[in-house]
Protein backbone atom coordinates (compact mmCIF):
# COMPACT_ATOMS: atom_id res chain seq x y z
CA UNK A 1 0.00 0.00 0.00
CA UNK A 2 1.29 3.47 -0.93
CA UNK A 3 2.41 5.80 2.13
CA UNK A 4 1.91 9.47 0.12
CA UNK A 5 2.18 11.56 3.35
CA UNK A 6 5.61 9.69 4.45
CA UNK A 7 6.70 9.95 0.60
CA UNK A 8 6.14 13.55 0.51
CA UNK A 9 8.22 14.41 3.86
CA UNK A 10 11.01 12.40 2.77
CA UNK A 11 11.22 13.60 -0.67
CA UNK A 12 10.91 17.27 0.71
CA UNK A 13 13.50 16.21 3.47
CA UNK A 14 15.97 15.32 0.89
CA UNK A 15 15.68 18.51 -1.20
CA UNK A 16 17.74 20.65 0.58
CA UNK A 17 15.02 23.33 0.15
CA UNK A 18 15.70 26.61 1.56
CA UNK A 19 12.71 26.67 4.43
CA UNK A 20 11.07 30.56 4.19
CA UNK A 21 8.25 29.21 6.29
CA UNK A 22 7.34 28.17 9.76
CA UNK A 23 8.29 25.71 11.72
CA UNK A 24 11.01 27.87 13.62
CA UNK A 25 13.98 24.83 13.35
CA UNK A 26 14.40 24.95 9.84
CA UNK A 27 13.82 21.67 9.83
CA UNK A 28 17.65 21.65 11.47
CA UNK A 29 18.67 21.16 15.51
CA UNK A 30 20.32 24.20 16.84
CA UNK A 31 21.78 22.44 20.10
CA UNK A 32 23.61 20.10 18.79
CA UNK A 33 21.64 17.30 21.28
CA UNK A 34 19.61 16.58 19.11
CA UNK A 35 19.56 15.11 15.53
CA UNK A 36 18.72 16.62 12.48
CA UNK A 37 16.30 13.85 11.64
CA UNK A 38 13.71 14.40 14.29
CA UNK A 39 12.92 18.08 12.67
CA UNK A 40 13.48 17.12 9.03
CA UNK A 41 10.27 15.45 8.20
CA UNK A 42 8.57 18.15 10.58
CA UNK A 43 6.91 20.19 8.53
CA UNK A 44 3.86 23.14 8.06
CA UNK A 45 1.67 22.74 4.81
CA UNK A 46 3.75 23.85 2.05
CA UNK A 47 2.52 23.50 -1.36
CA UNK A 48 2.02 19.66 -1.86
CA UNK A 49 1.62 18.94 1.44
CA UNK A 50 -2.27 19.09 1.65
CA UNK A 51 -4.42 20.28 4.77
CA UNK A 52 -5.44 17.96 6.99
CA UNK A 53 -8.90 19.98 7.44
CA UNK A 54 -9.48 20.54 3.85
CA UNK A 55 -7.95 17.47 2.40
CA UNK A 56 -7.95 16.53 -0.93
CA UNK A 57 -4.31 15.49 -1.12
CA UNK A 58 -1.77 13.12 0.05
CA UNK A 59 -3.52 13.12 3.17
CA UNK A 60 -6.66 12.61 2.01
CA UNK A 61 -5.01 9.97 -0.31
CA UNK A 62 -3.87 8.31 3.15
CA UNK A 63 -6.94 8.26 4.87
CA UNK A 64 -8.74 6.86 1.71
CA UNK A 65 -6.30 3.87 2.23
CA UNK A 66 -6.84 3.47 6.21
CA UNK A 67 -10.90 4.03 5.46
CA UNK A 68 -10.24 0.48 2.79
CA UNK A 69 -8.09 -1.33 5.52
CA UNK A 70 -10.86 -0.80 8.20
CA UNK A 71 -13.75 -0.91 6.30
CA UNK A 72 -15.53 2.58 7.24
CA UNK A 73 -17.26 5.19 5.02
CA UNK A 74 -14.83 7.55 6.34
CA UNK A 75 -11.97 7.57 8.59
CA UNK A 76 -10.03 11.06 9.24
CA UNK A 77 -6.62 11.27 10.90
CA UNK A 78 -5.91 13.25 14.18
CA UNK A 79 -2.96 14.54 15.54
CA UNK A 80 -4.50 15.25 18.88
CA UNK A 81 -5.01 12.05 20.12
CA UNK A 82 -8.90 10.02 21.07
CA UNK A 83 -9.25 13.16 22.92
CA UNK A 84 -9.82 15.29 19.40
CA UNK A 85 -11.89 12.38 18.09
CA UNK A 86 -13.70 12.85 21.30
CA UNK A 87 -14.67 16.23 21.15
CA UNK A 88 -15.60 15.74 17.18
CA UNK A 89 -18.59 13.36 18.02
CA UNK A 90 -20.12 15.31 20.61
CA UNK A 91 -19.48 18.41 18.64
CA UNK A 92 -22.28 16.22 16.34
CA UNK A 93 -23.84 15.09 18.77
CA UNK A 94 -24.58 18.87 19.76
CA UNK A 95 -25.65 19.89 16.54
CA UNK A 96 -28.31 17.30 16.06
CA UNK A 97 -29.65 18.64 19.47
CA UNK A 98 -29.26 15.10 20.63
CA UNK A 99 -29.43 13.74 24.78
CA UNK A 100 -26.56 12.30 25.55
CA UNK A 101 -26.35 9.33 27.67
CA UNK A 102 -23.07 7.66 28.77
CA UNK A 103 -22.38 4.88 30.44
CA UNK A 104 -19.99 6.31 33.63
CA UNK A 105 -16.56 4.99 33.14
CA UNK A 106 -15.99 7.54 30.49
CA UNK A 107 -12.44 9.16 30.26
CA UNK A 108 -11.97 13.00 31.31
CA UNK A 109 -11.72 13.90 27.95
CA UNK A 110 -15.44 13.29 27.62
CA UNK A 111 -16.18 15.44 30.16
CA UNK A 112 -14.04 18.45 29.30
CA UNK A 113 -15.45 17.66 25.89
CA UNK A 114 -18.89 17.89 27.66
CA UNK A 115 -18.51 21.18 29.48
CA UNK A 116 -16.43 23.23 26.16
CA UNK A 117 -19.80 22.18 24.35
CA UNK A 118 -22.22 22.66 27.37
CA UNK A 119 -23.68 19.29 26.89
CA UNK A 120 -25.52 17.58 29.91
CA UNK A 121 -24.93 14.01 30.52
CA UNK A 122 -27.36 11.40 31.24
CA UNK A 123 -25.32 8.71 33.69
CA UNK A 124 -25.97 5.06 33.21
CA UNK A 125 -24.07 3.06 36.02
CA UNK A 126 -22.66 0.18 34.85
CA UNK A 127 -22.43 -3.17 36.92
CA UNK A 128 -18.97 -2.72 38.14
CA UNK A 129 -16.66 -5.86 38.62
CA UNK A 130 -14.56 -4.68 41.64
CA UNK A 131 -12.98 -1.10 40.58
CA UNK A 132 -14.05 1.81 39.15
CA UNK A 133 -12.15 0.95 36.13
CA UNK A 134 -14.86 -1.68 34.59
CA UNK A 135 -18.10 -3.06 34.43
CA UNK A 136 -21.08 -4.66 32.38
CA UNK A 137 -22.79 -2.81 30.74
CA UNK A 138 -27.18 -3.49 31.47
CA UNK A 139 -28.70 -3.65 28.49
CA UNK A 140 -31.87 -3.62 29.90
CA UNK A 141 -31.14 0.14 31.36
CA UNK A 142 -29.97 0.89 27.77
CA UNK A 143 -33.32 0.02 26.60
CA UNK A 144 -35.25 1.59 29.05
CA UNK A 145 -33.45 4.88 28.78
CA UNK A 146 -33.64 5.07 24.77
CA UNK A 147 -37.18 4.01 25.23
CA UNK A 148 -38.45 6.88 27.64
CA UNK A 149 -36.08 9.11 25.80
CA UNK A 150 -38.82 12.04 24.71
CA UNK A 151 -35.95 13.72 22.08
CA UNK A 152 -33.46 12.36 19.38
CA UNK A 153 -30.97 10.68 21.83
CA UNK A 154 -27.19 9.12 21.74
CA UNK A 155 -25.09 6.55 23.54
CA UNK A 156 -21.46 6.77 24.44
CA UNK A 157 -19.85 3.92 25.45
CA UNK A 158 -15.92 3.02 26.43
CA UNK A 159 -14.73 -0.41 24.51
CA UNK A 160 -12.81 -2.29 25.57
CA UNK A 161 -12.60 -0.27 28.82
CA UNK A 162 -8.92 0.13 30.69
CA UNK A 163 -8.88 -3.15 31.84
CA UNK A 164 -10.06 -4.57 28.35
CA UNK A 165 -13.17 -5.69 28.94
CA UNK A 166 -15.22 -5.50 25.88
CA UNK A 167 -19.11 -4.40 25.68
CA UNK A 168 -21.76 -6.20 23.66
CA UNK A 169 -21.30 -3.55 20.74
CA UNK A 170 -23.70 -5.47 18.47
CA UNK A 171 -26.44 -5.85 20.91
CA UNK A 172 -26.05 -2.02 21.69
CA UNK A 173 -26.14 -0.94 18.19
CA UNK A 174 -29.11 -3.00 17.79
CA UNK A 175 -30.91 -1.39 20.60
CA UNK A 176 -29.98 2.19 19.67
CA UNK A 177 -30.71 1.85 16.26
CA UNK A 178 -34.29 0.28 17.25
CA UNK A 179 -34.83 4.12 18.64
CA UNK A 180 -33.05 5.97 16.31
CA UNK A 181 -29.91 6.78 18.71
CA UNK A 182 -26.59 7.04 17.31
CA UNK A 183 -23.67 4.59 18.81
CA UNK A 184 -20.72 6.34 20.01
CA UNK A 185 -18.05 4.07 21.06
CA UNK A 186 -14.60 5.41 22.41
CA UNK A 187 -12.23 2.58 21.08
CA UNK A 188 -9.03 4.04 22.30
CA UNK A 189 -7.65 0.69 23.13
CA UNK A 190 -9.02 -1.12 20.26
CA UNK A 191 -7.20 0.25 16.96
CA UNK A 192 -6.10 -3.61 16.04
CA UNK A 193 -9.76 -4.95 16.82
CA UNK A 194 -10.27 -4.89 13.04
CA UNK A 195 -7.95 -7.04 12.51
CA UNK A 196 -8.48 -10.41 14.07
CA UNK A 197 -9.34 -13.27 12.02
CA UNK A 198 -13.17 -11.76 12.50
CA UNK A 199 -12.74 -8.06 12.92
CA UNK A 200 -14.54 -7.29 16.11
CA UNK A 201 -13.72 -3.44 15.76
CA UNK A 202 -16.79 -1.22 17.04
CA UNK A 203 -17.33 -0.19 13.55
CA UNK A 204 -17.59 -3.60 12.31
CA UNK A 205 -19.91 -4.79 14.99
CA UNK A 206 -22.50 -1.50 14.65
CA UNK A 207 -21.34 1.46 15.80
CA UNK A 208 -22.23 5.11 14.25
CA UNK A 209 -19.06 6.61 15.34
CA UNK A 210 -15.76 5.40 16.84
CA UNK A 211 -12.36 6.52 17.54
CA UNK A 212 -8.82 4.54 17.78
CA UNK A 213 -6.03 5.78 19.71
CA UNK A 214 -3.86 4.43 17.27
CA UNK A 215 -0.20 4.98 18.97
CA UNK A 216 -2.11 2.92 21.87
CA UNK A 217 -1.61 -0.68 19.84
CA UNK A 218 -0.23 -0.12 16.32
CA UNK A 219 3.60 1.32 15.29
CA UNK A 220 1.93 5.50 15.58
CA UNK A 221 3.47 8.41 17.55
CA UNK A 222 2.03 9.64 20.27
CA UNK A 223 -0.87 12.03 19.83
CA UNK A 224 -2.17 9.83 16.61
CA UNK A 225 -5.77 8.84 16.52
CA UNK A 226 -8.13 7.95 13.88
CA UNK A 227 -12.18 8.93 13.47
CA UNK A 228 -14.26 6.30 11.67
CA UNK A 229 -17.97 6.32 10.91
CA UNK A 230 -19.95 4.04 9.04
CA UNK A 231 -22.15 7.09 7.85
CA UNK A 232 -22.17 8.47 4.71
CA UNK A 233 -23.80 11.27 6.54
CA UNK A 234 -21.20 11.94 8.86
CA UNK A 235 -18.56 10.98 6.37
CA UNK A 236 -19.13 14.49 5.30
CA UNK A 237 -19.26 16.34 8.54
CA UNK A 238 -16.46 14.74 10.06
CA UNK A 239 -13.31 17.48 9.02
CA UNK A 240 -15.21 20.34 9.79
CA UNK A 241 -16.54 19.17 13.24
CA UNK A 242 -13.22 17.81 14.03
CA UNK A 243 -11.59 21.35 13.03
CA UNK A 244 -13.52 23.18 16.10
CA UNK A 245 -11.23 22.01 18.43
CA UNK A 246 -8.05 21.10 16.59
CA UNK A 247 -4.99 23.23 15.86
CA UNK A 248 -4.31 24.78 12.95
CA UNK A 249 -0.84 23.22 13.09
CA UNK A 250 -1.51 19.52 13.10
CA UNK A 251 1.85 17.33 13.55
CA UNK A 252 3.48 15.91 9.87
CA UNK A 253 5.24 13.61 11.47
CA UNK A 254 2.70 12.19 13.47
CA UNK A 255 0.22 12.02 10.29
CA UNK A 256 3.12 10.11 8.65
CA UNK A 257 2.91 7.61 11.28
CA UNK A 258 -0.72 7.14 10.65
CA UNK A 259 0.21 6.95 6.96
CA UNK A 260 3.30 3.88 7.47
CA UNK A 261 0.42 2.19 9.55
CA UNK A 262 -1.33 1.53 6.58
CA UNK A 263 1.66 -0.44 5.46
CA UNK A 264 1.87 -2.37 8.38
CA UNK A 265 -1.65 -3.17 9.04
CA UNK A 266 -1.88 -4.37 5.07
CA UNK A 267 1.07 -6.53 5.31
CA UNK A 268 1.97 -7.59 8.59
CA UNK A 269 -0.66 -6.72 10.96
CA UNK A 270 -2.73 -10.24 10.91
CA UNK A 271 0.12 -12.18 11.36
CA UNK A 272 1.30 -10.34 14.39
CA UNK A 273 -1.61 -10.63 15.64
CA UNK A 274 -1.55 -14.57 15.72
CA UNK A 275 1.68 -14.67 16.96
CA UNK A 276 1.41 -12.94 19.99
CA UNK A 277 -2.39 -14.07 20.83
CA UNK A 278 -0.37 -17.62 21.01
CA UNK A 279 2.56 -16.10 23.49
CA UNK A 280 0.14 -14.20 25.42
CA UNK A 281 -2.16 -17.46 25.85
CA UNK A 282 1.05 -19.33 26.53
CA UNK A 283 1.77 -16.39 29.21
CA UNK A 284 -1.48 -16.97 31.10
CA UNK A 285 -1.35 -20.94 30.60
CA UNK A 286 2.23 -20.36 32.69
CA UNK A 287 0.60 -18.63 35.51
CA UNK A 288 -2.88 -20.32 35.74
CA UNK A 289 -1.50 -21.62 39.03
CA UNK A 290 -0.54 -18.54 40.82
CA UNK A 291 -2.66 -15.92 39.02
CA UNK A 292 -6.36 -15.11 37.98
CA UNK A 293 -6.65 -13.16 34.92
CA UNK A 294 -9.73 -10.35 33.94
CA UNK A 295 -11.56 -11.45 31.00
CA UNK A 296 -11.26 -8.90 27.77
CA UNK A 297 -9.77 -8.38 24.56
CA UNK A 298 -6.19 -10.38 24.44
CA UNK A 299 -3.81 -7.55 24.25
CA UNK A 300 -4.78 -6.34 27.87
CA UNK A 301 -3.38 -8.97 30.49
CA UNK A 302 -5.52 -7.84 33.41
CA UNK A 303 -4.34 -9.61 36.40
CA UNK A 304 -6.68 -9.87 39.36
CA UNK A 305 -3.72 -9.40 41.83
CA UNK A 306 -5.55 -8.82 44.77
CA UNK A 307 -7.56 -12.04 43.94
CA UNK A 308 -4.29 -13.75 43.49
CA UNK A 309 -3.37 -13.27 47.02
CA UNK A 310 -0.86 -9.87 45.74
CA UNK A 311 -0.63 -6.25 46.24
CA UNK A 312 -0.82 -4.94 42.24
CA UNK A 313 1.18 -2.26 43.27
CA UNK A 314 4.22 -4.24 44.86
CA UNK A 315 3.75 -6.64 41.69
CA UNK A 316 4.45 -3.61 39.90
CA UNK A 317 7.29 -2.39 41.77
CA UNK A 318 8.94 -5.90 41.20
CA UNK A 319 8.44 -5.81 37.47
CA UNK A 320 10.37 -2.24 37.36
CA UNK A 321 13.07 -3.39 39.19
CA UNK A 322 13.48 -6.29 36.75
CA UNK A 323 13.03 -4.56 33.50
CA UNK A 324 9.56 -4.66 32.82
CA UNK A 325 7.39 -1.37 33.13
CA UNK A 326 3.56 -2.20 33.55
CA UNK A 327 0.77 0.26 31.80
CA UNK A 328 -1.64 0.30 35.38
CA UNK A 329 -1.41 -0.70 39.03
CA UNK A 330 -3.31 0.04 42.25
CA UNK A 331 -3.55 -2.35 45.28
CA UNK A 332 -6.17 -4.92 43.57
CA UNK A 333 -5.05 -4.71 39.90
CA UNK A 334 -2.08 -5.17 37.46
CA UNK A 335 -1.98 -4.04 33.96
CA UNK A 336 -0.08 -5.52 31.31
CA UNK A 337 -0.78 -3.47 27.61
CA UNK A 338 0.48 -5.10 24.82
CA UNK A 339 0.61 -4.92 21.29
CA UNK A 340 1.37 -6.97 18.04
CA UNK A 341 4.63 -5.75 17.57
CA UNK A 342 5.47 -7.21 20.85
CA UNK A 343 7.92 -10.49 19.87
CA UNK A 344 8.43 -14.00 21.45
CA UNK A 345 11.19 -12.54 23.33
CA UNK A 346 9.29 -9.58 25.23
CA UNK A 347 6.93 -12.48 26.56
CA UNK A 348 10.39 -14.47 27.87
CA UNK A 349 11.56 -11.25 29.30
CA UNK A 350 8.13 -11.06 31.36
CA UNK A 351 7.37 -14.13 31.96
CA UNK A 352 11.00 -14.56 34.10
CA UNK A 353 10.27 -11.06 35.68
CA UNK A 354 7.05 -12.27 36.43
CA UNK A 355 8.38 -15.29 38.01
CA UNK A 356 10.82 -13.28 40.06
CA UNK A 357 7.56 -10.91 41.53
CA UNK A 358 5.51 -14.14 42.67
CA UNK A 359 8.25 -15.33 44.02
CA UNK A 360 8.96 -11.96 45.56
CA UNK A 361 6.01 -10.31 46.70
CA UNK A 362 4.07 -10.41 50.30
CA UNK A 363 0.83 -12.29 50.62
CA UNK A 364 -1.83 -9.72 50.83
CA UNK A 365 -5.19 -9.78 51.42
CA UNK A 366 -7.54 -6.93 50.30
CA UNK A 367 -10.23 -6.05 53.54
CA UNK A 368 -12.17 -4.12 50.54
CA UNK A 369 -15.69 -4.76 50.17
CA UNK A 370 -17.17 -5.30 46.53
CA UNK A 371 -17.12 -2.43 45.09
CA UNK A 372 -20.35 -0.76 44.22
CA UNK A 373 -21.12 3.16 43.22
CA UNK A 374 -24.14 5.18 43.28
CA UNK A 375 -24.67 8.29 40.81
CA UNK A 376 -24.01 11.53 43.45
CA UNK A 377 -26.33 14.43 43.67
CA UNK A 378 -26.12 17.10 40.96
CA UNK A 379 -26.25 20.83 41.71
CA UNK A 380 -25.02 22.60 38.73
CA UNK A 381 -24.36 22.00 35.19
CA UNK A 382 -20.66 20.43 33.93
CA UNK A 383 -19.94 23.42 32.33
CA UNK A 384 -21.13 25.57 35.25
CA UNK A 385 -18.87 23.81 37.36
CA UNK A 386 -15.63 23.40 34.94
CA UNK A 387 -15.99 27.33 34.06
CA UNK A 388 -16.68 28.42 37.83
CA UNK A 389 -13.98 29.88 40.34
CA UNK A 390 -12.68 26.71 41.96
CA UNK A 391 -9.81 25.62 44.74
CA UNK A 392 -8.18 22.54 45.69
CA UNK A 393 -8.79 21.08 48.76
CA UNK A 394 -7.80 17.75 50.63
CA UNK A 395 -10.16 14.95 49.66
CA UNK A 396 -10.71 14.73 53.67
CA UNK A 397 -12.36 18.68 53.34
CA UNK A 398 -14.73 18.35 50.56
CA UNK A 399 -17.40 16.11 51.95
CA UNK A 400 -20.67 18.11 50.69
CA UNK A 401 -18.43 20.55 48.22
CA UNK A 402 -19.11 21.06 44.30
CA UNK A 403 -16.65 18.99 41.94
CA UNK A 404 -15.16 21.69 39.47
CA UNK A 405 -12.72 20.68 36.89
CA UNK A 406 -12.18 16.96 36.82
CA UNK A 407 -8.79 16.31 37.82
CA UNK A 408 -7.75 12.52 38.19
CA UNK A 409 -4.77 11.14 37.34
CA UNK A 410 -3.94 9.58 33.64
CA UNK A 411 -3.92 6.65 33.18
CA UNK A 412 -6.92 5.79 33.63
CA UNK A 413 -8.63 9.13 34.03
CA UNK A 414 -11.98 7.84 34.95
CA UNK A 415 -13.72 10.81 36.93
CA UNK A 416 -15.25 9.32 40.47
CA UNK A 417 -17.26 12.32 40.74
CA UNK A 418 -18.14 14.56 37.82
CA UNK A 419 -18.19 17.88 37.60
CA UNK A 420 -20.98 19.53 39.40
CA UNK A 421 -21.71 16.30 41.61
CA UNK A 422 -21.74 17.27 44.98
CA UNK A 423 -19.04 15.37 46.58
CA UNK A 424 -20.41 12.41 49.36
CA UNK A 425 -18.84 9.88 51.92
CA UNK A 426 -18.88 6.95 49.47
CA UNK A 427 -17.10 9.45 46.49
CA UNK A 428 -14.48 10.46 49.11
CA UNK A 429 -13.52 6.35 50.15
CA UNK A 430 -13.38 5.84 46.42
CA UNK A 431 -10.70 8.59 46.29
CA UNK A 432 -8.73 7.69 48.97
CA UNK A 433 -8.75 4.27 47.55
CA UNK A 434 -7.37 5.23 44.06
CA UNK A 435 -4.29 7.19 46.81
CA UNK A 436 -6.28 10.63 45.08
CA UNK A 437 -5.67 13.35 47.86
CA UNK A 438 -6.47 16.53 46.24
CA UNK A 439 -10.25 17.62 44.51
CA UNK A 440 -10.74 20.65 42.71
CA UNK A 441 -13.99 22.39 44.36
CA UNK A 442 -16.47 24.96 43.22
CA UNK A 443 -15.51 28.13 45.29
Amino acid sequence: MNTPIYDFLMRYSNSNMLRCHMPGHKGKAQANCIPDELFQMDITEVCGADSLFEANGIIAESERNMARLYKTAATVYSAGGSTLCIQTMLAIMKQENRRVFAIRNVHRAFLNAAALLGIEVEWILPEYSGSILSGEININSIDSALKKSNKPSCLYITSPDYTGKMADIAALSEICHKYGAVLLVDNAHGAHLAFFEKSIHPIALGADLCCDSAHKMLPALTGAALLHTSSENYAKQLKSSMSIFASTSPSYPIMASLDTCTTYINKQIRNDICKNITYINSFKSFFENRLIFADGEPFHITVKAAESGFCGNELAQILRKNGVECEYSDNELLILLMSPANNSADYRRLTEAMKIAIESAHEYSSASECFSMTLPEKSMSIRDAVFSPSEEIDIDDSLDRVCAAVKVPCPPAIPIVASGEIINAECINIFKKYGISQINVVK
